[in-house]
């Protein structure tokens, strides 16, 4: 049986079942649903300051926590739900994380309102297709490039929170609007034929 060569800059993620699926069945893959979308961006801001794979262990009890991250419920929460996700051990309790998740969702239902689709404004900063990248083990992906900087500028602008650079870049990683596996990693040439 053949080993499966995986990007090897991903700290931790060798032998870690839960880690290693999500490397080779969702980093990476284009997402063009907006939830979708916009679940990730707001797991990613719950990530700043943390390993991703303490996110990726919480995202089930995450999905509980915030109504499986339909927009329509989130917007809605008030004081008592704030409450309850401050009390939720199986999250990360972050007052400003959980403010900034439902004021994303309402954020998220105005610019539906105006007639704009967070999947359409993300992927039209890419050109509506997967930016392939040529990274090898020995140069590894960078925390941050122009593009997602300019995309954490105009998540920003949106009034999105917790969507500075670095963030953002790795919200691009991770939902395929980048395809940053390495050359040499089984999954990049899966994840360039996925992209439209």
């Amino acid at each position: 049986m053949t080993e499966l060569i995986r990007c090897n800059t991903w700290k931790g993620m060798a032998g870690d079942p839960v880690y290693e699926a999500y490397h080779d069945t969702e980093w990476g893959v284009p997402e063009y649903d907006s939830r979708a979308l916009w679940e990730k961006l707001v797991l990613d801001g719950f990530q700043a300051g943390l390993s991703w794979i303490t996110i990726l262990r919480k995202r089930d009890a995450f999905r509980a926590a915030f109504a499986d991250f339909d927009p329509e419920i989130v917007a809605r929460f008030g004081e008592a739900d704030r409450a309850r996700l401050m009390a939720d051990a199986g999250i990360i309790r972050s007052n400003a994380k959980i403010d900034a998740a439902i004021a994303g969702a309402r954020i998220y239902l105005d610019m539906r309102e105006r007639g704009e689709d967070l999947s359409d404004m993300l992927w039209g900063m890419v050109g509506g297709t997967p930016v392939q990248s040529t990274w090898t083990p020995e140069t590894g992906t960078p925390a941050r490039t122009p593009l997602g900087d300019e995309m954490a500028k105009a998540l920003k602008a949106k009034g999105f929170k917790f969507c500075g650079p670095v963030i953002v870049y790795a919200f691009m990683q991770a939902t395929g609007l980048v395809n940053d596996h390495l050359t040499t990693c089984f999954r990049h040439e899966e994840c360039r034929a996925m992209g439209r």
